[in-house]
């Protein structure tokens, strides 16, 4: 299993899910204001909940069956700052296309989620 803080870096590098949870909760009671039928349908804490459940799991299944991109992630980012490890994540990805397009689409649906239920963009 990853450290804590990899875990961390390593899900701030490919999600920012914990972000677009925390967007989507401040979201839900202003749209809950507006007319219920320009409410987008399945934009619930739980909806986002499940994607990120899913992405979570197929990000998983990729590092398993991708050992050099696991290696990367778990041993690569130990000891660095935020800024740091987003910077080596950014050059990694830069020079390992096949993974950046992999991942991107594993995080697909969550950017999905996001755009369909007018979220702000995650940083």
């Amino acid at each position: 299993m990853f450290s804590t803080r990899t875990t961390r870096l390593l899900t701030t590098a490919l999600c920012s899910g914990s972000v677009a949870a925390a967007m989507l909760a401040g979201a839900t009671p202003a749209l809950a204001d507006q007319d219920p039928g320009a409410n987008p349908p399945n934009c619930s804490a739980a909806d986002l909940e499940g994607v990120r459940a899913g992405v979570s799991a197929a990000t998983s299944a990729y590092l398993f069956t991708h050992p050099d991109v696991n290696d990367f992630f778990t041993n690569s980012l130990k000891g660095l700052t935020r800024e740091q490890a987003v910077a080596k994540v950014r050059d990694y990805m830069a020079t390992h296309p096949q993974a950046k397009a992999d991942l991107t689409g594993i995080r697909q649906p969550l950017v999905d989620l996001r755009d369909r239920c007018a979220l702000p963009p995650a940083p």
